[in-house]
């Protein structure tokens, strides 16, 4: 029953019961996080095994940094997958300074508890129609830079675009993702 409790609660909530120290919060928001943080992972990095170890180390910063999250600047939701696009990066980064070569990606496991799994879909579906609201070039300037691991200076010249309308379209584009998003995903 707590456990259901403490699914029902909002992420800053967790949050703060997190900086308190109760375990409980963590278990709590790993079952709300934990395969989305793998799913973001998993995309960046291309590797189940990698998607796993990131996804640990971004729960495991959250818990330590918990008490320093600060609502004035964005969501818990999207806190939490920035951890997880640059635990990726760097792992992805890592990787490829060590010129080491991965297995094929083992297949993505899916959670037993279809509660998760619906709101899961529910997330993906959100995010997805806010990401289809886009204009086509802002979208395509977002997936190169967060799934190509592009910087904005990259993305000009693989473009062609003038690197100030390169930022211009990004930052458009994630205020519009953030006006969205604001209130429908925790």
């Amino acid at each position: 029953m707590a456990s259901v409790a403490a699914n029902r609660k909002p992420d800053e909530e967790l949050i703060g019961e997190m900086a308190a120290g109760r375990q409980d919060a963590l278990r709590a928001f790993h079952q709300r996080y934990g395969f989305a943080v793998t799913a973001v992972a998993r995309r960046i990095v291309g590797n189940q095994a990698d998607a796993e170890e990131v996804a640990a180390d971004v729960l495991w910063q959250v818990w330590r940094e918990s008490s320093r999250f600060d609502r004035g600047r964005g969501s818990a939701a999207a806190w939490v997958m920035m951890l997880a696009r640059s635990r990726a990066i760097d792992r992805l980064r890592a990787r490829k300074s060590r010129e080491r070569t991965d297995e094929d990606p083992a297949a993505e496991t899916m959670s037993d508890d279809p509660t998760l799994e619906i709101h899961s879909a529910q997330r993906r579906r959100q995010v997805g129609d806010a990401l289809a609201a886009l204009k086509s070039e802002e979208r395509e300037l977002l997936e190169l830079a967060y799934f190509s691991d592009l910087s904005q200076s990259e993305i000009a010249g693989r473009t062609g675009i003038a690197l100030g309308t390169v930022k211009s379209r990004m930052r458009a584009a994630m205020m519009k993702l953030r006006d969205a998003l604001k209130g429908r995903v925790e």
